[in-house]
């Protein structure tokens, strides 16, 4: 046990509360850094996050903090739970104060504007000596919070990594995993964002339990064609960061990104439909980014793509919907057992 040092968690949202709250169970001490400093008396004088999780009860051992020095300066693994537009500034802030040690590890599944980088790989940027990990999974915070079993995975290339994070979260209901493709779990985790909207689009039109089944097989075969191109294991999205993310935001309405999809094929704007949300939902930045991407890299994202023209370019939803069911006809699997060449790039 860390028991001399404290675990940092960074965001105030209902993940980083959760997260706060089982390492607190698991007798640590832990520093929650939010940017609201009316969260941070609500947080250390009710022992609740209202904002995010009403009723969700938190460990004596969670302590909030505005000051972004005190909440990391004796910390050894400092989890970062921000949103993607607002990573790399709370990140710069932290390592001012960091100890040179830390553990590095971020829980946001997204991808920076302008970059295209993950965040794993701004971490590394901003600290190249960094031990750091990558968490992703199916893992919806209010379901955590209902003690809901849960499995998640931590992916890094160091094994210390691996084994600290495994420790320090493992509990009865919550089941850690270890890879160390950091980067295929990583890309999973912001992919999927994209086919939940899709899926909860499809939802609000009245599409049935085969349609979702068929978007979310097809959403899986694109994850891996795209995640291949840039150097992930296909392989890597059919465990937990992949396919298991994938089913959950792709079939609950949990899911701020299937809920900003639904609000879609209700015949709502993208403004309208986040606003809704009142959270940011990285589905909708992660589907420019991508879409950019895989025409960049030309690779074949026919989901993407109709979904991208949907929300940017005006078409109608059932317009896109008809035109990918009249496309050509589609190969069912695209990687052999054991080969991890691509048998058809197109469908």
């Amino acid at each position: 046990m860390l028991s001399e040092r404290s675990i940092a968690v960074l965001g105030g949202g209902s993940f980083g509360t959760v997260i706060a709250n089982i390492v607190a169970q698991n007798g640590y001490r832990v520093n929650f850094w939010m940017r609201s400093e009316a969260l941070v008396d609500e947080v250390n004088a009710t022992h609740q996050n209202s904002q995010y999780l009403p009723g969700y009860v938190l460990h004596d051992n969670v302590k909030a903090f505005h000051d972004m020095q005190l909440a990391v300066q004796d910390a050894e693994v400092i989890f970062v739970a921000v949103p993607s537009a607002y990573f790399r500034a709370v990140v710069r802030d932290m390592l001012r104060w960091a100890p040179a040690d830390a553990i590095l590890v971020s829980t946001t599944k997204g991808i920076e504007a302008g970059s295209f980088q993950l965040m794993s790989q701004i971490l590394a940027e901003e600290s190249p000596s960094a031990r750091i990990g990558v968490m992703s999974g199916p893992n919806l915070a209010k379901e955590i919070a209902a003690r809901n079993l849960t499995g998640t995975v931590i992916a890094s290339a160091h094994a210390s990594v691996r084994e600290t994070v495994q420790r320090i979260l493992k509990s009865e209901y919550f089941r850690v995993y270890t890879n160390d493709d950091m980067f295929g779990v990583e890309l999973g985790g912001a992919l999927k964002n994209i086919y939940a909207i899709i899926a909860g689009l499809a939802s609000a039109m009245g599409m049935g339990h085969n349609t979702n089944s068929m978007l979310v097989t097809r959403s899986l075969t694109e994850m891996a064609r795209f995640g291949r191109k840039l150097g992930a294991d296909p392989m890597t999205f059919l465990g937990l960061s992949g396919v298991g993310d994938l089913v959950v935001t792709c079939s609950s309405p949990l899911s701020r990104n299937f809920r900003v999809g639904f609000a879609l094929g209700q015949g709502k704007s993208i403004e309208e439909a986040t606003a809704e949300v009142g959270q940011v939902a990285e589905g909708v930045n992660t589907l420019k980014l991508v879409k950019e991407k895989a025409d960049e890299l030309g690779v074949y994202m026919p989901l993407v793509n109709g979904l991208y023209q949907i929300v940017y370019g005006g078409s109608s939803v059932r317009q896109i919907v008809a035109s990918l069911m009249l496309g050509e006809q589609a190969l069912d699997v695209e990687y052999e057992a054991n080969q991890t060449k691509v048998l058809n790039l197109k469908e």
